[in-house]
């Protein structure tokens, strides 16, 4: 009998990762000599320690085929990260078990940079217990930070939605600013990597004014203040998009809040607010904000059509690396050329995947800090290109919700700590 697979959603979700669910679920029973079910962790990684999971099979082609359409995480997705394998073996031999007792021979995790680590320990351990298993990450990130692949899924529809509120809510501004708000601070995600708020800098090009802040750019008080309130002086308005990442130059952020995730990575949230006061206080204009928080990254209804073809892409070629019997991978897009745009598929190493952070190149930044360069508007460009439209009925989007049949238990309850 063929094995059968692992699938799971990790992090925080996306606008796309569900049609990499389906490019990884459709793949897969295209070879049902090769692999058996796909089960989904129902929570992501949860789901395998916890023994519950979720047998795909059991859901209609039409119901797989509109996940590609359907945001956030169909399975649900969890903020869990395993320790390393000295400091809790015990839950990692607990997969192994529970892919045992499920004939699972193929794991497929779907994440960021924190999965590619646990998918490549998984690998590991597999190997020395002598457990055949092929674990194969499937990039997700709206933060595009992962090394080694030009963009990652998730992060071309958010891109595309900060560019358009970035636009839409500066022409508001603009109309207002003769007696009202003049200044507009939109906050985006991006802890280390300012890739998101660069999309903000797109709206430049429709002669908009728009200051960006930076993760990777230490926050410059006095040169952002004389740059707002010189557009502010010759446009009449300024729109600012800040990175929930910009931090001073002692390297604290702007927006911490003393508390961490489940990650360890520091919480942050309130970027917005605390640059908008300091406008006020300095310049005293008028001022509006926003957080775009869980809006940018599930805003199907406006996703990038190359970042939903990218997403199913890489699902697909998650499996097709497993076929060919590749271990401790992520499939991976290389760019040829930026106009037109051209891409391929490739293949990168896990271990050089884990725990690395791609940030922003300098010469996409523009040499104050505040916006971007040509090069970085060629490269965001193409990622934010088509539009990918989910079906309408009584003037909202149908999305599709999946039954997820539990398959029974076969192994004793295990406590996760």
């Amino acid at each position: 009998m063929p094995a059968n697979a692992f699938y799971a959603q990790s992090g925080g979700v996306t606008s796309v990762i569900n049609a990499s669910a389906c490019g990884v679920i459709e793949t897969a029973r295209r070879h049902p000599d090769r692999i058996g079910r796909v089960l989904a962790g129902r929570n992501g990684i949860l789901g395998a320690l916890a023994e519950d999971l979720i047998d795909t099979s059991l859901e209609s082609e039409a119901a797989i085929a509109a996940l590609r359409s359907t945001p956030a995480g169909a399975f649900g997705s969890c903020r869990y990260k395993l320790k390393s394998l000295e400091k809790n073996r015990r839950e990692y031999e607990r997969l192994i078990e529970v892919f045992k007792a499920h004939d699972i021979g193929y794991f497929f995790y779907n994440g960021g940079g924190d999965s590619a680590d646990t998918c490549f320990k998984v690998s590991q351990l597999s190997q020395s217990m002598g457990y055949p298993l092929q674990a194969i990450h499937v990039p997700k990130t709206i933060d595009n930070d992962l090394p080694l692949t030009d963009c990652c899924p998730g992060f071309g529809s958010v891109a595309k939605y900060v560019a358009v509120s970035t636009i839409e809510a500066s022409l508001d501004v603009r109309s207002m600013a003769a007696t009202s708000t003049k200044v507009f601070v939109l906050e985006v995600m991006g802890r280390h990597a300012g890739w998101i708020a660069a999309a903000g800098g797109l709206a430049a090009h429709q002669g908009i004014p728009v200051v960006i802040l930076f993760p990777e750019i230490p926050f410059d008080r006095e040169a952002f203040l004389a740059r707002v309130d010189g557009y502010v002086k010759s446009h009449g308005y300024c729109s600012v998009v800040v990175s929930e990442g910009c931090h001073h130059p002692d390297g604290s952020f702007l927006a911490e809040q003393g508390s961490k995730d489940a990650f360890g990575h520091a919480q942050l949230g309130g970027a917005a607010p605390v640059v908008a006061q300091i406008v006020k206080d300095a310049l005293g204009h008028k001022f509006h904000w926003a957080v775009a928080d869980y809006l940018q990254r599930s805003a199907r209804h406006i996703a990038s059509a190359t970042d939903v073809r990218q997403a199913y892409e890489l699902g697909q070629r998650a499996v097709e690396l497993a076929l060919e019997g590749r271990n401790a991978v992520m499939p991976t897009i290389e760019r040829l050329s930026d106009e037109p745009y051209s891409y391929r598929l490739g293949s990168a190493p896990l271990d050089a995947v884990a725990n690395t952070e791609k940030f922003m190149p300098r010469d996409f930044i523009s040499e104050d800090g505040f916006g971007i360069t040509e090069a970085g508007r060629r490269y965001l460009l193409p990622l934010i290109q088509g539009e990918d439209y989910p079906d309408y009925k009584n003037g909202l989007p149908v999305y599709v919700s999946l039954e997820n049949h539990t398959v029974p238990r076969r192994l004793p309850v295990f406590e996760i700590k």
